[in-house]
């Protein structure tokens, strides 16, 4: 802009203001020729955008007015005329000898019409050096702006884009969204989610940015029509694209086989048809986005659930059938043994029938455990339970030499609940707390109400429970019995689930245990 301006107004004015002071001071030996030469060097100036051979001739023009104007205020033309003529070139190797050509040229029409002395000579020279430093000057102040220019354009880029993929950023995809919609042009807006970007082992960044780098380049070559493509909020990518017919083929090429180790959840959205606003359309498309991972998610529970059911199905069968196994294997021992005695049972039959017998409580205890949610829910006042839970174990206390006592608050506590399993439940853990001492020791049996649960904690003084089996006591079949079944903790959780509750342990090896029932109150 500054060198068309210094061009088609600077320049001619600056001939005329020669050509006047050169009339002025009478220095012309012919006026005519002045004015024929600066009119073509004008004439040559307006007419190089037409025709550009015109900008090669420039330099005769300028020398032939210089000649005749006979004034060294030629010299500002001059500089002028390098300025325009060197704007195109980058380099000092190519402006440095154009600049020099023409002070020479300068130099020898300004000898021919001033005398010959040692002052004309160091003026020369120092027109020459001038140049020199204009062309140093000029490219200073060029590569100034062209390192300006490119650094807007870096940070213009880095503000609108992702630096990881190169992709647009959220304000960008904002950007061009806007500008489509200003175009009223009508658009597709395919969002993807990937929903396993977070969970991605990232030993190292190098796996985890490859991942999402070659997500954006797979989408960008399946998209090249996209008025925009955009990564943001970490593992989410948005394409803007025109309207076309297969895209809903074009999306299950792309995540079944291009993006197939990745789970990605998808929405497409059509604008103007689902919304008159941009704003609108943004909420919609996202809510779309959020049911397709709903649903996704919901489906990856059931199958999670239906996964963890059948293994721990499996984990019972294997534990019902290890039970079953030793006592089924002792009775088969002893048949062959009563063999070599015609078959006479009789030396063993207590064992075998206790055998038997252990084997009808395993399966009853099995049964039970497997049995649906309590149906006899209704509301019941937790006193007079505990109160039951007392009577029933006084008296196997006394027999053990052991000493249980009860404290609970004055005020009534109702919980939904169905009040025989929840003494079956009290009365096993009461029942593990006298095993669990060796030696005569008491069992405190507490009830708090803490905000809408209540607890009901059982306090032994036994050796306690190593740290490591903490987490597995309530595992099926998971015992430190000898006769045990192991089914009597997770039978008690299992009732404590049933009923919204839990049941949770705190234990130190050599003080006791505390094992807590959690149940939510009746509102």
């Amino acid at each position: 802009m500054l060198s068309y301006t210094m061009k088609m107004v600077i320049f001619p004015l600056g001939c005329l203001l020669v050509i006047l002071s050169s009339y002025v001071l009478k220095l012309t030996p012919n006026l005519a020729l002045l004015l024929i030469s600066g009119a073509l060097l004008i004439a040559s100036i307006y007419g190089e955008k037409r025709y550009p051979v015109l900008r090669n001739v420039h330099w005769i023009f300028l020398g032939i007015f210089h000649y005749f104007s006979q004034l060294n205020w030629c010299n500002m033309l001059y500089y002028m005329l390098i300025i325009t003529m060197i704007q195109d070139k980058q380099r000092v190797v190519q402006t440095l000898p154009i600049s020099l050509l023409f002070m020479l040229q300068y130099t020898v029409i300004r000898l021919s019409y001033v005398p010959i002395d040692t002052y004309t000579l160091l003026v020369s020279l120092f027109d020459l050096l001038t140049s020199v430093v204009i062309i140093f000057l000029y490219h200073t102040l060029i590569n100034s702006e062209v390192e300006k220019r490119r650094l807007r354009e870096k940070n213009r880029f880095l503000t609108l884009h992702d630096p990881l993929t190169g992709l647009l950023n959220y304000e960008g995809y904002m950007e061009v969204l806007r500008k489509t919609v200003e175009e009223q042009r009508s658009f597709l807006l395919v969002l993807l989610n990937v929903n396993n970007f977070s969970g991605f082992k990232k030993e190292s960044e190098d796996p985890w940015c490859s991942v999402i780098t070659g997500t954006g380049k797979i989408i960008t070559n399946q998209f090249p029509e996209a008025y925009g493509i955009s990564r943001y909020a970490g593992d989410r990518f948005a394409v803007v694209i025109p309207e076309i017919q297969n895209i809903e083929e074009r999306m299950t090429f792309l995540l079944s086989d291009q993006l197939q180790e990745l789970q990605v959840s998808y929405s497409i959205s059509l604008y103007p048809e689902m919304s008159e606003t941009l704003q609108q359309f943004m909420t919609v498309a996202e809510d779309r986005l959020l049911q397709q991972q709903r649903s996704k998610w919901l489906k990856k529970e059931e199958e999670v659930f239906r996964s963890e059911r059948l293994r721990a199905v499996g984990e019972l069968a294997a534990g019902m059938a290890h039970e079953i196994r030793n006592p089924l294997t002792a009775i088969r021992g002893f048949l062959q043994l009563s063999r070599g005695q015609a078959y006479n049972i009789a030396p063993w039959y207590e064992v075998i029938m206790g055998e038997v017998t252990r084997v009808t409580d395993l399966t009853a205890e099995f049964l039970q455990f497997s049995k649906p949610q309590a149906n006899h829910m209704k509301p019941e006042k937790l006193g007079h339970c505990l109160e039951r839970v007392m009577s029933l174990t006084e008296s196997d206390a006394a027999s053990r030499g052991h000493r249980i006592t009860l404290e609970m608050t004055s005020e009534p506590v109702v919980v939904n609940m169905d009040r025989d399993k929840i003494v079956q439940v009290l009365i096993n853990l009461i029942r593990n707390a006298f095993e669990a001492m060796t030696d005569p020791g008491e069992v405190h049996m507490d009830l708090l109400q803490d905000g809408d649960a209540v607890l009901i904690s059982i306090t032994d003084t036994g050796s306690g429970i190593p740290e490591n089996s903490l987490s597995t006591i309530f595992n099926p079949f998971y015992t430190t019995k000898e006769e045990g079944t192991g089914l009597g903790l997770a039978l008690c959780q299992k009732i404590a689930q049933d009923h919204n509750g839990k049941i949770t342990v705190h234990s130190e090896l050599g003080i006791g245990s505390t094992f807590t029932l959690h149940l939510p109150m009746e509102t």
